[in-house]
């Protein structure tokens, strides 16, 4: 019992005491913190997927090209790191409740804080700290669009854009101290920890589920970030206001525009496992169209 008590107190140190992660702070002295570098990324990022994708075009290779177990690898790396995020944040936001609840007890519970932040919030301190963390491990998760490209898929806008827009929205957590924040990186960790430890699963060459596990986990993913977003704006006009709103509309407008992509790849990808394309029910939102273009033109080559 001692040793189960004392390896979960050196975890919560580990996860959210240290003095690097209790005294972080986001300035522009830090890697990323600048708006030119994050204008810079977002534009070589689509620049190489683009100009990848036109070399493959042109040399016209039909047969894909090797990866290996890069892939898997890949994706078991990035399981792993959502899962650390979302136990750093879990437990930076317990501390960060326990530390300050004095100052709003009055007025706000642990949900409405978690939810909305007091006004005149600076990006500082444990939550920021994994924020700045999980907006990091967005570049490597921008990764995946290149095996995509280089598997002989067609590029997907949407995948370009949903990863693009990923790097801006988490920039703008920090940036402006947005409200909502812990709960999205709670929500996002957990589901990008499901979804890459699946597809490291398959892509070992372990069985697939028998339903589309990987666009059900997005869609409760957006089932309870459509919920808490009216509870942002709900608090925002009842409670005293919330900190950074200016940013949380602009990314309220972007995950409305991405719920409307997903339920339409959704709706599509029913339909084509009902037409026996069993093929799909391990594939991602952005994969869903590239399946459909490929099914299209071998139709038309025969």
């Amino acid at each position: 019992m001692n040793l189960a008590s004392t390896t979960i107190q050196r975890i919560n140190y580990l996860l959210s005491e240290q003095p690097s992660i209790t005294s972080f702070q986001w300035s522009p002295i830090i890697l990323g913190s600048t708006w030119s570098f994050l204008i810079l990324s977002i534009s070589a990022f689509i620049l190489t997927s683009t100009t990848l994708h036109l070399f493959l075009l042109l040399i016209r290779r039909r047969r894909p090209i090797p990866l290996g177990p890069i892939p898997a690898l890949h994706s078991l790396s990035m399981s792993l790191i959502s899962a650390t995020i979302f136990l750093g944040m879990l437990s930076s936001a317990v501390a960060e409740i326990r530390d300050t609840r004095w100052i709003w007890r009055r007025s706000k519970t642990p949900l409405q804080w978690l939810l909305c932040f007091p006004i005149g919030t600076r990006p500082s301190g444990r939550v920021f700290f994994w924020s700045y963390t999980f907006y990091l491990s967005r570049f490597l998760h921008i990764f995946r669009t290149f095996f995509t490209i280089i598997r002989r898929r067609n590029l997907s806008f949407f995948q370009i854009f949903n990863h693009s827009i990923l790097i801006c929205m988490s920039f703008l957590w920090l940036e402006f101290s947005q409200s909502f924040q812990v709960i999205a990186i709670l929500l996002m960790t957990l589901v990008f920890a499901l979804v890459y430890g699946y597809r490291f699963w398959t892509e070992i060459g372990l069985r697939r589920a028998r339903f589309p596990f990987v666009m059900n986990c997005h869609l409760v993913f957006l089932g309870c970030n459509l919920a808490c977003h009216v509870g942002v704006l709900l608090l925002h006009f009842y409670k005293g206001g919330c900190n950074g709103m200016g940013a949380w509309f602009f990314n309220s407008m972007l995950n409305g525009f991405l719920l409307l992509v997903f339920l339409r790849s959704y709706v599509k990808t029913y339909y084509l496992i009902r037409r026996n394309y069993f093929s799909v029910v391990d594939s991602s939102i952005s994969e869903v169209e590239d399946f459909v273009i490929t099914s299209r033109t071998s139709k038309k080559d025969l």
